[in-house]
């Protein structure tokens, strides 16, 4: 079957949930055994958001390929169950520096370039390569970031206007995501909005077939059929987006108002009954959990819970495998020192670390693995998480009181976590950013790289495997030369890459569960799939809970 593709823009106000939007639809049409992929399509200037701060931006997601991503990406995996890649997320800016680069080559032969035809020219050849090759989807679901009326979002607009024309109106839907907002005090919902976000769209040559309406409940049926009305679509093609507890519920919303349906019809999809008996299990385990944990995540980007949106989403994950809900108590590090620790950390199950850049908050996290080690309170590092993990056993178990990463001390003779260019000229298969502030620079690792599990350890009893892929997203890493005097104090590697060159994995044998990795297993935790080392975590959280409260 030719790729057919579905286009879904948003208006009124960023935020509404497009992305989820549209992995819950790509999940619905895959239970109807249609494969589908996805893609975004983002208008800020940065070529990536790699060096964007997670204040602003978030979460960067990263593909097994090393591409980093918008966090939606996340919710794509999650929905669909489906490993994405650089293929499945551009911007303005990646799409301008291939224009560019063109341009510079000669390719456009002297033409003056301009945003029509050489931009959207461009933007159209990076949704088609979607249908590319022998295992082109079914269905390829792209999602324009922004909302409809930001001038840097005008070149995508115009090149799925263009998609549609060229395409045929078969293989194209256009499915608009707007706000209904409800005025308590004046008891009613205002359509006003969505006339005129549809407006905005009409007037650079683009109908939308959907509408979905963003709200806090359903929109009651007269409304529905004033919206159809002004924003010219079927009756039968207006749909409710609603406010829900846990945001798998969306999709089942979705099968209930007949969106697939829809969508299946105006498509001309095979007509096939949605299998979702799993997708309502894990919800059952979801809304019947047998307790309650409390993990605290302590960090640098805790006011904006987008920054750690994917670990959010792996540590309630765990929670399902294990049948409870996770309370998460967000710690902010600059506050933790050895004082505060006993306050912020009082009645928590376990303590996670999570990665980042920079030296700003460092020491609390490291003071935060010391209470978790003393204490023996579930542990989980990642990535630099991980790192200050040995900082923080060298320093307090070896005597290494000077013990640091070259990441934020220099200076030190104790680099424990250093930059190893060595390896990185050899190995890395990733296009490197060099780090301008560092006269050494530095290549960051990314994606997927292979793992080997030693046996009779906390990973191997989660992986039950001997080699596991895991995503990276780091520059700097173990230092080999303190490797023999952590483990004569009881460090143990748990995982290290094929070569033994590379510690991956750390964890300590006298501790309930004290593990840190290198890599961000959060990337690859799904609602259905948790990630077995959120799972053991949270395992260990619960054997926590039942020892210190009974």
């Amino acid at each position: 079957m030719k790729t057919k593709y579905i286009f879904v823009t948003g208006g009124v106000l960023s935020s509404l949930g497009k992305g989820l939007a549209a992995a819950s639809l790509g999940a619905l049409l895959k239970a109807r055994n249609i494969s589908v992929t996805i893609q975004k399509l983002d208008p800020y200037i940065n070529v990536d958001p790699g060096t964007m701060n997670p204040f602003q931006h978030g979460e960067v997601f990263v593909t097994d390929d090393g591409a980093e991503t918008d966090l939606d990406l996340g919710h794509y995996e999650r929905y669909l169950n489906i490993s994405l890649s650089h293929k499945n997320n551009t911007t303005s800016g990646a799409i301008y520096n291939n224009v560019i680069a063109k341009e510079r080559r000669g390719d456009y032969l002297g033409a003056t370039v301009q945003v029509i035809p050489h931009v959207t020219d461009e933007i159209k050849r990076f949704v088609l390569s979607l249908s590319e090759g022998e295992d082109a989807p079914d269905v390829a679901i792209i999602e324009i970031g922004g909302t409809v009326g930001d001038i840097e979002g005008l070149p995508f607009l115009e090149a799925i206007r263009q998609l549609r024309s060229e395409l045929g109106r078969d293989n194209c839907l256009n499915i608009h995501l707007t706000l209904v907002p409800y005025l308590r005090a004046a008891g009613e919902y205002k359509t006003k909005p969505t006339q005129h976000s549809v407006k905005e769209l009409l007037s650079i040559g683009i109908q939308p077939d959907i509408i979905l309406c963003r709200c806090e409940k359903p929109v009651p049926e007269d409304l529905r059929q004033k919206i159809a009305l002004f924003c010219n679509v079927d009756r039968d093609a207006v749909f409710c987006s609603t406010d829900v507890a846990n945001i798998y519920e969306l999709p089942m919303t979705f099968f209930e108002e007949g969106f697939d349906q829809k969508v299946a019809i105006m498509l001309r999809l095979p007509a096939r009954n949605a299998h979702l008996e799993d997708w309502r299990r894990m919800l059952h385990d979801f809304a019947h959990p047998q307790g309650q944990v409390t993990i605290a995540i302590v960090g640098k980007y805790v006011e904006l819970k987008e920054a750690y949106k994917s670990l959010h989403e792996a540590l309630v994950h765990g929670g399902v495998a294990n049948h409870v809900s996770v309370n998460l108590r967000y710690v902010n590090s600059e506050q933790v020192d050895e004082k505060t620790a006993p306050q912020l950390f009082a009645g928590v199950d376990g303590i996670l670390v999570p990665g980042g850049f920079g030296y700003r908050g460092v020491e609390g996290k490291v003071f935060a693995i010391k209470y978790a080690r003393e204490n023996k309170v579930p542990f989980f590092g990642i990535c630099l998480g991980m790192q200050c993990a040995v900082i923080e056993f060298a320093r307090h178990v070896a005597g290494l009181a000077d013990a640091n990463s070259e990441e934020f001390d220099r200076n030190t003779p104790n680099k424990v976590i250093y930059l190893m260019t060595e390896w990185y000229d050899v190995h890395t298969r990733h296009v490197a950013r060099r780090d301008e502030a560092s006269d050494k620079g530095g290549t960051m690792r990314l994606g997927a790289y292979p793992c080997t599990v030693m046996p009779d350890t906390k990973a191997w009893a989660a992986y039950e495997s001997e080699s596991v892929q895991e995503r990276h997203r780091h520059r700097y890493e173990f230092n080999n030369a303190f490797k023999d005097l952590l483990e004569e104090k009881g460090l143990v590697y748990s995982g290290v890459s094929p070569d033994k060159s590379l510690v991956e994995i750390i964890e300590l044998k006298d501790h309930p569960w004290f593990l840190g990795c290198q890599f961000h297993p959060e990337f690859k935790s799904r609602p259905m799939q948790p990630h077995p080392l959120f799972r053991e975590f949270i395992k260990a959280a619960v054997q926590q809970a039942e020892r210190t409260r009974g």
